[in-house]
């Protein structure tokens, strides 16, 4: 992992500053359980390395991407939201909804979420 950036909560939770509920820890990410849910499941999975958003993701991070990708995948059936259904979301930015500026992906599940309805 990159320096903990002085004001990341995220950066904070991966070198262990502040508690989290971690339900998943590699070398390239942690995931860890949302404290303000959005549904019965709602787990954040982390990059370790500190990216502000979408925007700053270059060709070199396609490794990491694919991992955490593929590790919603596990997380997923290991919580046993595979079978009937997840949601993986990241907001990019404010206007998005964004609220911590190191990028992260939600793995929402564990009940029916509805349509997503675009303008």
């Amino acid at each position: 992992m990159s320096k903990v950036i002085e004001d990341c909560i995220f950066c904070k939770i991966i070198a262990k500053e502040v508690p989290a509920e971690i339900v998943y820890e590699d070398d390239l990410m942690i995931a860890f359980k949302d404290i303000n849910p959005q549904a019965k499941v709602h787990i954040l999975l982390v990059p370790k390395v500190h990216i502000p958003n979408n925007l700053y993701l270059e060709g070199s991070h396609k490794p990491l991407i694919g991992h955490i990708i593929l590790k919603a995948n596990e997380i997923a059936k290991k919580l046993g939201i595979a079978e009937t259904g997840f949601r993986l979301i990241v907001n990019n930015g404010t206007d998005a909804g964004q609220e911590v500026p190191h990028i992260h992906w939600h793995l929402l599940g564990g009940e029916p979420l509805g349509r997503l309805i675009c303008k």
